[in-house]
């Protein structure tokens, strides 16, 4: 069970993460974040984090490291379905509390900010773990695809795998049902990813299929 926030700036950093998954990171009302962390002062994001945009920041920062604190050691696959794995399994442990389902309902908003379609991941994906994943499986698919079709499937996956993370932490805050658990719901979307990763670019032209592990 995850602790109450006790400061100022956790509050305003539970806050933000709550409002902007609920009201979207452009929708959420500076006032409203101030006032839901039961503080008076309209300044008081300035203060902590320098602007609204500094908060947004500091929560990406705090999951990001959580994420990295979860990869496992050891060299990368070098398979596609080992690389999505690896990419899926770390983020999806965010779904175990509601403050990583806020997460994952903010980071689904900036999919298409990724970067990874002109290899210029922005802060805090560049240098993470989760980027170096990315880049890594860029270049195994760039081995089975064209390279514009391999970086457009990269995009999509990003935008995919954002999409049903975020759908199920809706669900698991909503009550409503789940019909797999977490280990099966992973390898469902690992497959599914690999399946649309490797589909046919065109018709005749299939992709080839993956290195078994």
């Amino acid at each position: 069970m995850s602790r109450e926030p006790s400061s100022t700036r956790e509050k305003l950093l539970a806050a933000g993460a709550e409002l902007f998954a609920r009201d979207g990171i452009d929708g959420a009302l500076t006032r409203a974040i101030v006032t839901a962390a039961g503080q008076s002062n309209d300044s008081a994001i300035n203060y902590h984090f320098g602007s609204r945009h500094g908060l947004l920041t500091a929560i990406l920062d705090e999951h990001m490291a959580a994420i990295e604190s979860r990869q496992p050691e050891g060299p990368l696959p070098a398979d596609i379905p080992g690389l999505i794995r690896i990419i899926t399994t770390p983020v999806s442990r965010e779904l175990e509390s509601p403050a990583g389902r806020n997460f994952l309902r903010i980071i689904v908003q900036l999919s298409g900010q990724s970067g990874v379609t002109t290899r210029q991941m922005p802060n805090p994906l560049r240098g993470s773990s989760v980027g170096g994943q990315l880049a890594a499986l860029d270049d195994a698919l760039r081995t089975v695809l064209p390279e514009e079709v391999a970086l457009e499937r990269l995009a999509m996956l990003v935008s995919m795998l954002t999409a049903v993370l975020a759908d199920r932490g809706r669900r698991l805050d909503g009550g409503q049902p789940i019909l797999l658990d977490h280990d099966l719901f992973v390898a469902n979307t690992v497959a599914m990813l690999t399946a649309a990763m490797l589909a046919p670019h065109a018709v005749g032209q299939p992709a080839s299929p993956p290195v078994e592990n």
